[in-house]
């Protein structure tokens, strides 16, 4: 399978960053108060809220408790750092004492150029792999490819990011672990500051890669399961026997002391068994679960007509949010910037406001993030907004990757929420939305243009923002 940004494998970014207890780099309530404005308009920051809701039936699991679990009653899965109902779950990097983005050179970064510094860089080490998956954005197969970063080249590109920053740096691919450099990548990461973690399919996991994931201080390790069961995850994943392996390599995994979240791409295919998946990640003791909605990219092109209609999507998400109440694991959807408009509308309907006391990281980060304070590498060095965003705004081996996040129009233009069309422009979501900005560049082959994939249509859309 390919483990990439595109795809859930390479994104334990966003689990780590809610364990770290950091908001710097998010949005303030004014930022999105002034986005919320009608055209023209200039925002009052207040606690952030919604309007409207769409009830639905949840299938408990495990002890029913009121509110998100991390809170008494109440509150995010993520709980609030530092607070009385604070969970520290297995792999979590704040108890090494590390901030991603925090450090004094992202610091200053922001104060010189006034933009954030990148916090999570998904790094497509490798483009090889050894499964043929369904999904995969790099339609990554078996064997080298050409052009590939050198180990040298790599170093040298890490030597210029914490220049600018200490992220976490996600080692993913194809397969990760297909790399026999990989030990000396990680080592090379943390000597320079930054946080490896990697996202892998597990089935080469052994106790001998395991030991070394240890040994090297990986805090954890993303694996996707698709279906509950071999059957159906096999037929996705192109592989007799992955289900079983991947299973496997989790469970070799945690014994080692290496932690774990599972995540799952939503389609046609298994939508109707995400509960199922989720209490298998469950029983697995995992520390996280999350779920990707399909963006039809690379191989995934091919899923097009099995990606979720808009109003099925809209049920998932909507599903999630409640589950998340009582689910132990930390539970979220990625890849869904939609998610962060529901919330605060079902908040609003419960009579709550989506405060970091209650929501934790959920209230204070937003949907789209490529550009903001993530991106993406390619295996050649190509850098992206992320995996699924097809389109190439410099090569780390013609350009310094600072200069490229400093001075590409396209992530500028992403961090102008102003410049979003059409609905997505006129929402009173867009700053803690944005739509998914890949989805938009596929079909209308406009990145800046409405979220394709949304039925929210906000109040009093005409058609046009008079600005």
């Amino acid at each position: 399978m390919t483990d990439n940004v595109g795809n859930p494998d390479a994104r334990p970014d966003l689990d780590l960053e809610a364990e770290f207890g950091e908001d710097e780099g998010t949005l303030t309530e004014q930022e999105i108060a002034d986005a919320e404005a009608p055209c023209g308009g200039v925002g009052v920051g207040i606690p952030l809220a919604g309007g409207g809701r769409d009830d639905l039936r949840v299938r408990p699991s495990g002890s029913e408790r009121s509110g998100h679990p991390g809170h008494p009653g109440g509150g995010h899965p993520a709980g609030v750092p530092g607070g009385p109902g604070e969970r520290q779950r297995h792999g979590g990097a704040r108890s090494m004492g590390f901030r991603p983005g925090g450090g004094p050179q992202a610091l200053a970064y922001e104060e010189r150029t006034g933009i954030k510094a990148p916090r999570i860089i998904a790094w497509e080490i490798t483009r090889s792999c050894n499964l043929s998956c369904a999904h995969c954005r790099a339609a990554s197969e078996f064997g080298a490819y050409e052009g590939e970063l050198s180990l040298d080249e790599i170093k040298s590109v890490v030597d210029d990011i914490v220049t600018i920053s200490n992220p976490i740096i996600i080692l993913t691919g194809g397969e990760p672990l297909m790399r026999p450099d990989i030990w000396e990548i990680v080592d090379y990461c943390h000597e320079k500051g930054a946080m490896p973690v990697i996202g892998t399919n597990a089935t080469l996991v052994t106790d001998e890669v395991a030991q070394k994931m240890a040994a090297h201080k990986i805090p954890r390790i993303s694996v996707s399961i698709d279906f509950p069961t071999a059957e159906g995850h096999d037929e996705f994943r192109g592989e007799p026997g992955c289900f079983d392996a991947s299973i496997e390599g989790i469970k070799i995994a945690k014994r080692h002391g290496v932690g774990v979240q599972i995540n799952t791409t939503v389609t046609k295919l298994n939508a109707d068994k995400v509960a199922e998946i989720h209490d298998l990640a469950e029983g697995l003791g995992v520390d996280a679960f999350h779920i990707f909605m399909l963006v039809p990219t690379g191989r995934g092109s091919d899923l097009l007509e099995q990606e979720l209609p808009p109003e099925e999507y809209e049920r998932v998400l909507t599903w999630a949010y409640h589950r998340q109440k009582t689910s132990p694991l930390h539970f979220k959807p990625t890849d869904s910037p939609h998610y962060y408009r529901i919330i605060r509308q079902l908040a609003k309907a419960e009579g709550k406001k989506v405060t970091r006391e209650e929501y934790g990281l959920d209230a204070m980060t937003r949907g789209c993030l490529g550009g903001i304070t993530f991106c993406f590498i390619s295996h050649v060095g190509d850098i992206q907004p992320c995996g699924y965003f097809d389109m190439q705004l410099g090569n780390v081996k013609e350009k310094p990757f600072s200069e490229i996040w400093t001075e590409s129009r396209v992530f500028n233009d992403l961090r102008d929420y102003s410049l979003l069309k059409g609905k997505c422009g006129a929402c009173e979501y867009k700053a803690v939305c944005g739509g998914c900005r890949a989805r938009a560049l596929e079909i209308t082959g406009d990145y800046l243009e409405a979220e394709p994939y949304c039925v929210y249509e906000p109040p009093g859309w005409t058609g046009e923002c008079a600005g």
